[in-house]
Order: C-alpha cells, then sequence, then structure tokens
C-alpha cells in the first residue's frame, strides 16, 4: 500500500508570506523563520513575496485574496493575539483561525498557520525564536510540505 509524506523543498513557484504589524516585534522574528525555512527548503529569494497587514484579523482576507490569486504554491500567515482583560482576544483569534482555514479549504493552497494565540508577550516572544522555537518557521514548513504531498497526490490520481 502506497505512503506519502510531504518534503521540505521547492518544486517551484512562489510564496506568499502575510505578516501582522501589530506585535511587530515578534512578527518580524515570525517573518525571519519562516523566510529562512523558504530559503532552506530551495525558494529562490525573489520567490517570495511579503505583505504586511494591520493586525491579526487582515490577516484572513489577505491570505485569501493570495491563495486564489492563483500565484502562490503556498501562503503563510504570520501574527499574535496576547490575552487581554476583554474578550477581544477570543474574537480575533477564533475568526482569524476560522477565516484561514476556510481560505485553505477553499482554495485549495496550503497555508502555514503562524498565528499565536498567547496569554503573554513573554510566551510569544519564546515562540518567535526563543526557548519555544520559531513558530513561523515552523508554519512556513508546514506549508511547503503540504504542498509538496498535494503534488504528490496529484501524480498518484493521474
Amino acid at each position: 500500500m502506497p505512503e506519502y509524506s510531504g518534503r521540505l523543498h521547492s518544486e517551484g513557484g512562489r510564496v506568499a508570506i502575510v505578516v501582522s504589524r501589530y506585535h511587530e516585534r515578534v512578527t518580524t522574528r515570525l517573518l525571519d523563520g519562516a523566510r529562512a525555512a523558504c530559503l532552506e527548503a530551495g525558494v529562490p529569494g525573489d520567490d517570495i513575496d511579503v505583505f504586511w497587514v494591520s493586525g491579526a484579523f487582515e490577516l484572513g482576507v489577505t491570505v485569501t485574496a493570495a491563495a486564489g490569486s492563483e500565484r502562490y504554491r503556498a501562503v503563510v500567515a504570520l501574527g499574535v493575539v496576547v490575552q487581554g482583560e476583554t474578550p477581544h482576544f477570543d474574537f480575533v483569534a477564533g475568526e482569524t483561525s476560522a477565516a484561514l482555514a476556510r481560505a485553505a479549504t477553499d482554495t485549495l493552497v496550503p497555508i502555514g498557520f503562524g498565528l499565536l494565540t498567547c496569554n503573554t508577550m513573554a510566551e510569544a516572544i519564546a515562540r518567535a525564536g526563543g526557548e519555544a522555537g520559531n513558530k513561523g518557521q515552523e508554519a512556513a514548513e508546514a506549508a511547503l510540505r503540504t504542498a509538496d504531498l498535494l503534488d504528490q497526490l496529484d501524480l498518484a490520481c493521474e
């Protein structure tokens, strides 16, 4: 019985990285990780487009537009939502997550989920290149592996 697994390498095609400006000191570190993952996978630097949006909530519409443009093999969404004293966190984190999931399923373009939802800024920093790794890098790797797996699925069905 055949088994398939996405490989971390580029088979051509562009990558879009959509990054929130809100909590930019964290999101720039996530972006550094995502770019490094793309370059390590063999994506040429000129084939990586970066789109800056105001906040995490704007990730959904921009990721959907990028994925629907048919220009990108994969899209990576990067943002940070930190728990506050109001339910704002729940709405932004939940609706943004749902929008990113819809973008992936509606367009069939892999979306790397790099939206940090943390209780504190210290937790966010730890996940942006600190002791908990770099979730931007992990999101880009997931998107690229999924793109490769979908390519294999197309080949297996021919």
